[in-house]
């Protein structure tokens, strides 16, 4: 696979310092009192610059959502052939979310904004759509047709929301990659009832 040029490595390079900009203004000073000129004066680049890569500031946001939904994919095609489903399930998961925590923890505390709601069950869903196209690749199955890959899809984006929340109530206190994995194998074995519990 040929290497991006250097005119595509600048490109991005300056996508994601908009968008790590827009996650850290709206970590520092809540997300209402964010304005575009702010993060392209972050990032270094004009609000002309800004415009040439998101529309509006909810876009540039919402971008690592996205950028996670394309790792996720690449993540799950790239597992061994003969790998479980749900085994490669969660090791791709776990590549897409666990890049960076204090990116993660930011994105977790802008979830429940009323102003980022609809942005963000739109990044879910393409995370979601994404994650039922690579499963039914994997199983041969068709994504459009067959109900198990958007199950298992749907199943996942659940898990993952649950997870995110988890782990901000409990203040980070174990490693997403963990709380994760915990998470997508109790989903995997079908929820089964903690002995703890069914006492």
């Amino acid at each position: 696979m040929s290497q991006p040029g250097l005119r595509e490595r600048k490109k991005q390079a300056t996508r994601d310092a908009l968008r790590l900009a827009a996650l850290r203004l709206a970590g520092l000073h809540g997300w209402g009192q964010v304005r575009v000129e702010d993060i392209a004066a972050e990032a270094g680049v004009s609000v002309r610059t800004f415009s040439n890569y998101f529309a509006t500031k909810e876009e540039a946001l919402l971008a690592t959502g996205h950028q996670r939904a394309e790792r996720i994919i690449q993540a799950l095609a790239a597992r061994p052939a003969g790998e479980p489903l749900w085994a490669a399930l969660t090791e791709a998961i776990v590549a897409g979310f666990v890049v960076d925590e204090s990116d993660m923890r930011q994105m977790v505390l802008l979830q429940s904004a009323p102003l980022l709601t609809d942005e963000h069950l739109k990044t879910y869903a393409v995370i979601e759509s994404g994650v039922a196209t690579a499963v039914a690749s994997r199983i041969g199955a068709d994504a459009d047709r067959d109900l198990y890959p958007r199950l298992v899809a749907g199943a996942v984006l659940s898990a993952i929301r649950v997870t995110m929340e988890h782990w901000r109530q409990s203040g980070a206190a174990q490693p997403l990659a963990a709380v994760l994995r915990d998470a997508l194998g109790q989903v995997a074995a079908g929820l089964p009832i903690r002995a703890e519990l069914g006492r």
